[in-house]
């Protein structure tokens, strides 16, 4: 029997998903999703599916994978996605085909509890400001009691707590095989298992991260693996990004320093001034930070050749010598003292790694990448690739000595053309069979589109002190139930701030801000308060929030997008592959800008409607969506909605949806 056979047989009505999973029910895109896996599989070929909200492509790709009876990776957008599809549809399925399959979870240090550092932390004199000893025992109580290691197990431990840094590696402060608790390493244990699992679950940073350094355990996997799988592929280009440049931060030169400090008074203290070593690179990295000015929070500096804009040359420079040098010292000190331990045998390594770093800023930028600097707190020097095309065609799809394998890139979004060129041609697939697979959603009938026509325009000053203020009223129609998404970071906290002054006396709705509290948290009170019984909530968010967000039944019924999603034309990364789309003759409008706004506005629409029963309106306060002519092509990547003519029939439409709603879905 083949694996479409197989597989056919497995989604078919009566077979053994409908026996063994709760609430299965047949559908033809799902299975014309699993079939095409499945004929990828056999052929070995790269296949790139966009499979819209309610497809249900994660049993599509799973089974025919799990049915195959090869190795298999898969890879996931974020750790939550990860932990998602490890703890919950892997084993269900695992289960339901009755298959004798080993899974293992692998993640990046990141999230592993390093012994070692936990120790060395809990002899330092001095945590950092707002830790406490109590936050740390709390910690080491918990790593008598865990197998993994992994601190997402770790109840209320927040994802941005300072003390993460502390009690975890990274691949500048590992001591590898030298470290006293080499034995009993949380990241060495998964990547064990890993290696010995038949199928394991793996993210894209993680991914990247080892196609750049070849260092978090994945390059020696993958050789062994026939089948890898992308899912939430859209996000593959800009991650790898991220991962196959350079940079240098002068947060890593301030840890740098505190480690250095900590290490050389308890391990080589009197050789060394340490004091005065750890002094100037602490002064150089903030020398370095001070050379940029005073700028917004979030500013990215354009770096064209001599140094970033608007800065003197000639200070930047010398300021980036500075770096060099504070490095440069570091070393030799560390050289006279390497011996006595590993700790600073890695400091050594680490230092002159920052060395390298800061010299290769002073030359030129590699060609085919650009250079900027983002300044916030800190500072980042970051040289990019303009796409990951390369690397995937030579690292991943050509990678020598590799068997044939099956590539399979998902997403419900990746693209807005039949060639789903958006996703292919940066990611270097365009040779890939393409499939897409439409919603089986009746969205004529669950969901409305509304767009005011008599908003000033998104340039006005006062758009977004309409948007609010237009905010509070369908809100307050509605009784909470609403997500405003933002385009930008400014017009996220004057909205968030507009709502907060208009319902904090009457106490009628609940504000919830993103960046208030952890993302995660957000999400469970905005689920929760909009429930029966519950306190009504509005959610007003950025960035992360228009993707991968779930929030099914009644709770939201309610989407508003500020304005249409195209990406920032100042941004250094947006201008340098503008430029070069131009120069290849072509328009960087309509095949860049427009097919990036398309997938943005799919994606953000995407969160109204996650179920069949699910009713709703997406409000999108940008009159450009219909009084240009690009505005057709962007309707066209929305769901075919029912469109609302007026702003009576907006009120009308949430004043339904608020005698007829129902209790929220779990």
């Amino acid at each position: 029997m083949t694996l479409s056979i197989e597989v056919a047989a497995a989604f078919a009505p009566g077979g053994v998903l409908s026996r063994a999973a709760e609430h299965f029910v047949p559908r033809s895109g799902q299975t014309e999703m699993a079939l095409a896996v499945a004929h990828a599989i056999e052929g070995a070929y790269p296949l790139v599916v966009e499979a819209s909200t309610g497809v249900g492509k994660t049993f599509s790709y799973l089974v025919p994978a799990l049915l195959s009876g090869e190795r298999v990776l898969l890879s996931t957008a974020t750790k939550a996605l990860q932990d998602q599809l490890f703890g919950r549809d892997l084993p269900r399925l695992v289960e339901a085909l009755g298959l004798p399959v080993s899974t293992a979870l692998l993640k990046g240090r990141a999230s592993y509890l390093c012994l070692h550092r936990m120790e060395t932390a809990r002899h330092e004199a001095n945590l950092p400001h707002g830790l406490s000893m109590r936050a740390l025992a709390r910690i080491e109580e918990w790593s008598h009691m865990t197998r993994t290691g992994d601190l997402a197990e770790l109840p209320g431990l927040d994802e941005r707590s300072p003390l993460i840094p502390l009690v975890t590696s990274t691949r500048e402060n590992c001591l590898g095989a030298q470290c006293p608790r080499f034995r009993a390493c949380h990241v060495n244990l998964a990547r064990r298992q890993a290696m010995a699992a038949d199928v394991v679950v793996v993210n894209h940073h993680l991914f990247f991260a080892d196609l750049a350094v070849r260092e978090s355990g994945v390059a020696e996997l993958l050789p062994s693996v026939r089948i890898a799988i992308f899912d939430e592929a859209h996000q593959l280009n800009e991650i790898g990004v991220q991962f196959l440049g350079r940079n240098l931060t002068t947060g890593q030169m301030l840890d740098f320093s505190r480690d250095l400090l900590a290490a050389g008074l308890q391990l080589a203290r009197g050789l060394a001034d340490w004091q005065g070593i750890v002094a100037a690179t602490g002064q150089a990295a903030r020398g370095l930070r001070l050379c940029a000015g005073k700028q917004y929070p979030g500013t990215k500096l354009r770096w064209p050749v001599e140094g970033p804009e608007g800065l003197n040359a000639a200070d930047w420079r010398l300021a980036l010598g500075a770096v060099h040098a504070s490095c440069v010292r570091a070393c030799a000190a560390l050289d006279l003292v390497s011996e006595i331990a590993p700790d600073l045998v890695r400091l050594h390594e680490r230092g002159a790694e920052l060395a390298e770093r800061a010299e290769s800023f002073v030359n030129a930028c590699e060609p085919g990448c650009v250079r900027w600097v983002d300044v916030g707190t800190q500072l980042r020097l970051i040289e990019s690739p303009l796409d990951i095309s390369k690397a995937v065609k030579n690292k991943v799809l050509g990678a020598a000595g590799q068997t044939e394998k099956s590539w399979i890139f998902t997403s419900a979004t990746l693209g807005d053309d039949d060639k789903l060129s958006w996703f292919t041609q940066p990611c270097g697939l365009a040779d890939a069979q393409v499939l897409r697979v439409g919603s089986p959603f009746n969205y004529e009938c669950q969901a409305a589109l509304y767009v005011p026509q008599n908003f000033p325009k998104p340039g006005d000053p006062s758009h977004t002190a309409k948007v609010a203020e237009s905010a509070v009223a369908w809100a307050r129609q509605l009784g909470g139930r609403t997500m405003v998404l933002t385009t930008t970071l400014r017009a996220l906290r004057a909205i968030g701030e507009a709502l907060q002054a208009a319902f904090e006396h009457s106490g009628d709705l609940e504000i919830l801000i993103q960046g208030n509290m952890p993302k995660r948290v957000l999400i469970e009170r905005f689920r929760e308060g909009n429930a029966s019984g519950g306190k009504a909530c509005v959610l007003v968010a950025s960035a992360s929030f228009w993707e991968g967000i779930d929030v099914p039944g009644d709770a939201l019924q309610l989407v508003i997008i500020d304005k249409l999603p195209f990406p920032p034309p100042n941004d250094p990364l947006t201008e340098a592959r503008s430029k070069l789309i131009e120069a290849q003759g072509r328009s960087a409008f309509n095949d860049y800008f427009l097919p990036e706004a398309a997938v943005a506005l799919k994606q953000g629409a995407g969160r109204l409607i996650r179920r069949e029963t699910d009713q709703g309106v997406l409000v999108v306060c940008d009159s450009r969506l219909v009084s240009m002519g690009y505005g057709r092509r962007l309707l066209r990547a929305l769901p075919p909605m029912q469109r609302l003519p007026s702003e009576q029939e907006l009120m009308d439409r949430l004043d339904s949806l608020t005698r007829t709603g129902t209790t929220t879905s779990p």
